[in-house]
Formats: structure tokens, C-alpha cells, sequence
């Protein structure tokens, strides 16, 4: 499949219900090992491997990229889990934006108080685009501001997301945008690394979706933020809580959050309550994993089998017989 096959055959709805199953089951740690990376000079490659609940279908994510040439692919393997034939190979390069803004919609949906928001998004690249459009087609949604640093930005997130039958209005600044939130995106990291969401903007019962602050150079929300969140909920726990620089530089500031932090999983599957209170304040925070990935690319591939999307490999890899 190609990224246009991909595009194609992606839908809203379907990847939520789709990640919802994945984290609804119930996931041991054993079938989403770590990632890996191999380093060479001036490039590497990153590999995420799992197995989906059900072992139906299992695969990986690779991204080879190099600084030096400012390049990167991304491909996803799928295998049958039952036959292990390798079902679809995969352009990776839009489905790691989209399962990162279902993911987050996800979880954004089983944290919020309000069934229709108040939304601020801040950021307006493809993100910001991709976490709004995912909220829309999950649930409804109250009134939406956007915040970026360039007005001419915030005008074209605003006619995009009107093509889209999104109204968003624009806000002079991050604060302002958040003045009237239910629930925050925050989807843009500043380019010197300093918090876009401060914690003296939070008020009882908001939600925090936070996706820029992944690696530990990287910085989005401050140490009150951190602070005031009565529920941290993150994709990748041990991740999020030992290798994000918001993470990272809340443990510096000596904010205990380790007893506060519960995997996406517990609260989807039921074996965390997530909100038990309409006062809390809720974060979510997300580095992505390969049971996204994986959940995403599989649906794809159902969908494209039925659309008559891709194109067949003309020497397929077929199975080696261990038996003999």
C-alpha cells in the first residue's frame, strides 16, 4: 500500500473503534517489546515490533532516516498471526500522524467531563490538524480556538479545518485560547524548547492532550502543569515518565508524579476508573507504540482489501515450512 493507499482506505471512526479493541483487550508487556535503534554516522534506523490482542496480526514499524540527508522512510509489515504470511507492506508515512491523533481522541474521550468540549488547539501544523479532525468525527465538540505564533498560520489552520465543516476561531495567544478549555491539544513545541502550556492556566476539571514532548530535549508543558495533573495517563508509561523532557524536567524540579501515572491501557480496558472526579484535572501523554501503529495499519489493510485499494506483490514471500 502506498501513503496514497493509505489515505484513501484511513478512516476516523474505524481507527478509534480500532484502537479501542487494541486497548480494550487488555495488553501484556511482552508483545509491545521496546523499541530499538541501530545508530551509524549520521543515520539510524528505529524499529517497533508487537503483537495485537488476539494474535491475529502482529508486525512492525521501521523508520530509516538520516540528518545528513534530511530523509526518511517509514514501512509497516503486517503478518498473518495464524498462517504468518506476510499479509501487506506498508507506507508508513502518514499513519503515524493519524494514529497518533486517534489515539489521542481515544483517550481525550474516556478523560473528558464534557461529551461536546470546549477546545483550544495550540499549534496549527499537521498535528494540530490531525487531533482536531479526530476529535470532530469521534464525538461532538463546543467552541474551538486555535493559537500559533504566526497569525497567517492560524488563518490557514482556520480555512482548513473549514473545509473540513470545522469552525475554529483564532485567539491572540496560548492563554487566551486555553481561558475557555475544556480540553487542550497541545500540539507545537516552541523552537527554543520552553513550555507552550503553562500549569497557572489549568482549571478544575480540564483535560491536557500533550503529543510534543518525546524525546528528552524536548519541552511542551511546565513543572506545574506536571504538578497539577491529578491523573497522568500515558501511552508508554516508563517512556513518558523517565525519557520526556516535560517528564524529565518536572523530576528535576522535585514533582513526584509516580504515583499518578497509569497506562492508556488501565483506563481503556476498564482496571483504572481514569476520571473519578469532575474537579480533577487530567493529562494525557503520548510518545506513540507500535500497538497504534499496528491497529491502524491492520485496519487499513481491511479496508483497502475491500476498496480494491494497493497493489499485489508480484513474488510474494511465502512461509517456510518448519515442520520437516
Amino acid at each position: 500500500m502506498s501513503d496514497d493507499d493509505v489515505c484513501a482506505a484511513f478512516d476516523w471512526a474505524s481507527a478509534v473503534e480500532a484502537l479501542a479493541v487494541a486497548y480494550g483487550a487488555g495488553v501484556d508487556e511482552a508483545m509491545f517489546p521496546p523499541r530499538s535503534m541501530a545508530r551509524g554516522k549520521g543515520m539510524w534506523l528505529r524499529t517497533l515490533t508487537g503483537i495485537l490482542p488476539g494474535q491475529k496480526v502482529f508486525g512492525a514499524k521501521m523508520i530509516a532516516a538520516s540528518m545528513t540527508a534530511r530523509a526518511a522512510s517509514y514501512l509497516i509489515p503486517i503478518f498473518d498471526g495464524e498462517t504468518m504470511a506476510l499479509t501487506a507492506l506498508i507506507d508508513g508515512a502518514s499513519v503515524t500522524g493519524l494514529r497518533t491523533a486517534a489515539t489521542s481522541a481515544l483517550a481525550a474521550r474516556k478523560l473528558c467531563v464534557e461529551k461536546a468540549p470546549r477546545v483550544a488547539v495550540i499549534g496549527s501544523g499537521f498535528e494540530a490538524r490531525t487531533h482536531l479532525e479526530a476529535l470532530a468525527r469521534s464525538g461532538g465538540l463546543g467552541d474551538v480556538h486555535v493559537f500559533s505564533p504566526r497569525e497567517a498560520s492560524r488563518a490557514a489552520f482556520c480555512a482548513a479545518m473549514a473545509g473540513k465543516n470545522i469552525a475554529v476561531g483564532m485567539a491572540d495567544s496560548a492563554e487566551a485560547a486555553v481561558a475557555n478549555a475544556d480540553l487542550v491539544i497541545c500540539a507545537a513545541r516552541s523552537r527554543d524548547e520552553t513550555p507552550t502550556m503553562l500549569g497557572s492556566w489549568l482549571r478544575p476539571g480540564m483535560t491536557v492532550v500533550s503529543i510534543g514532548s518525546t524525546l528528552p530535549e524536548q519541552r511542551e508543558l511546565d513543572p506545574e502543569a506536571i504538578a497539577r495533573a491529578d491523573l497522568i495517563v500515558a501511552d508508554m508509561v516508563e517512556e513518558v515518565a523517565h525519557d520526556t523532557g516535560d517528564m524529565i524536567a518536572a523530576t528535576q524540579a522535585g514533582v513526584q508524579f509516580a504515583d499518578k501515572i497509569v497506562s492508556l491501557t488501565e483506563v481503556v480496558s476498564g482496571t483504572h476508573p481514569g476520571r473519578t472526579g469532575a474537579e480533577q484535572v487530567m493529562l494525557y501523554k503520548s510518545v506513540g507504540g507500535a500497538i497504534q501503529d499496528l491497529a491502524v495499519a491492520a485496519m487499513c489493510v481491511e479496508r483497502a482489501t475491500a476498496l480494491g485499494l494497493g497493489t499485489t506483490i508480484p513474488a510474494p514471500i511465502r512461509p517456510v515450512d518448519k515442520s520437516k
